[in-house]
């Protein structure tokens, strides 16, 4: 294997076990920031030691060995410079085995999870709602601060900013490493739902990269919200939320071509998608349309999901219905991106003159700019319409925004198909 192939291995790595490795030394350490600079050290230490030793058959583990190691290090550092070397003996030695429990093993508690743990401490009340879900982002996802910019519509150096801020605060707080019980679990639990959803959507249509998909963050996204589900049977939103998933999650094989390209919805093979996941999506929507009359935004966005998990085919999706329910999240949620989604609806439901005239209101949106969806629905729009320069040039100019590659390649070969059109 090549420095390179090894490089990309890890990051792969990464990719993966990241957020367990933060998860498990922030356990250790009861400190997310200090939790991920030792998660980083051991990055380093791969990128060191793996182009020349091979990737070990269990990397994950490997990194979280090595970072343990720096976890102990650093315990014992803090107590000797806090006791006098007389005081240590057995009382050192108690303190890193209380400190540091079987990494490998799961922990039965409250929830009996470190990622949700860890979700739970990045939310703390103490940060800005954008802090927290900035900082559970990069913690649990291990997304970069470019691809988290790109999920709040933000700069990039105000994420970075928003994050560095976020643990530092956290440290200052000295917020434990816990999850809370009673009236702070509720409070908590909206940027939860927020932070897991927006790692399942990086999983789900990863923002950069040569991967259409990151299925581990979906699969990591999903396990979190199926426990908080089982931890809060009662609240709709958690069931809500779950559905939405579920159903999602169930076009994942759909989605991709044979040479890792983005097969878009009404292009997909139906047939391919996971009826499993679908009955279980479908059953969690029931439960949450059964334990409250008022519709939150993820069990509306779930009832959407339905529609089309429900249409045999494309030409049997109820477009009326999603229209109607996008209507209704607009009014409960007013977003660009939701009126962005309505426009595709109505365009479905009633021709694309009616959607192209949502979409040329968004094209004066701040937070729009450099959305590279607003021209490729508009391009949609237009080669409908027949105004195929138009559209190609709406294509081409979404190409230029996306950061994914394979988005990319789908935008231009579409835009190539309006040049031979003319």
């Amino acid at each position: 294997m090549t420095t390179a192939d090894t490089h990309r291995a890890i990051d792969a790595v990464w990719r993966i076990e990241s957020a367990k490795l933060i998860a498990g030394l922030a356990r250790i350490v009861r400190d997310v920031g200090l939790a991920e600079d030792l998660a980083q050290d051991a990055l380093v230490a791969a990128l060191e030691k793996w182009p020349e030793s091979g990737v070990p058959d269990n990397p994950g583990a490997w990194l979280m060995a090595t970072a343990k190691y720096r976890a102990i290090d650093h315990l014992r550092r803090n107590a000797l410079l806090e006791r006098k070397h007389e005081q240590l003996g057995y009382e050192l030695e108690a303190q890193i085995e209380r400190a540091v429990p079987d990494l490998d093993a799961q922990i039965d508690d409250h929830v009996g999870d470190d990622l949700l743990r860890l979700v739970f401490t990045a939310c703390h009340p103490v940060l800005s709602t954008e802090a927290r879900v900035a900082l559970t982002l990069r913690l649990l996802g291990g997304l970069t601060t470019d691809e988290i910019a790109r999920a709040f519509l933000s700069p990039e150096p105000t994420i970075a900013q928003r994050i560095v801020r976020a643990k530092r605060t956290l440290a200052d707080a000295h917020v434990g490493f816990e999850v809370p019980r009673g009236a702070e679990f509720a409070a908590r639990l909206g940027s939860v739902l927020q932070v897991i959803y927006l790692v399942f959507n990086e999983g789900y249509s990863a923002t950069a990269g040569q991967d259409w998909l990151r299925p581990a963050l979906c699969e990591d996204a999903l396990r979190l919200g199926r426990i908080l589900a089982g931890l809060m049977p009662q609240e709709a939103e958690v069931h809500g939320l779950v559905a939405l998933m579920e159903i999602q999650a169930s076009r994942s094989r759909a989605r991709v071509g044979p040479a890792g390209e983005p097969v878009l919805l009404l292009e997909q093979d139906r047939a391919r998608w996971d009826q499993m996941l679908i009955h279980r999506g479908l059953s969690a929507l029931e439960r949450a349309e059964e334990l409250s009359e008022s519709r939150g935004a993820y069990t509306l966005q779930a009832a959407i999901a339905a529609c089309h998990a429900r249409a045999r085919t494309a030409d049997e999706t109820d477009w009326p219905r999603i229209a109607a329910q996008y209507a209704a999240l607009a009014q409960l949620t007013p977003s660009p991106i939701v009126e962005l989604n309505r426009a595709v609806a109505i365009a479905m439901a009633f021709g694309p003159a009616e959607g192209l005239a949502i979409v040329d209101e968004l094209r004066s949106e701040p937070s729009l700019r450099n959305y590279h969806l607003l021209p490729s629905v508009r391009g949609d729009f237009l080669i409908k319409l027949g105004r195929f320069a138009e559209a190609r040039a709406e294509l081409e100019r979404a190409a230029s925004l996306t950061r994914n590659e394979q988005e990319r390649k789908l935008l231009l070969a579409r835009a190539a198909t309006c040049t031979v059109t003319i």
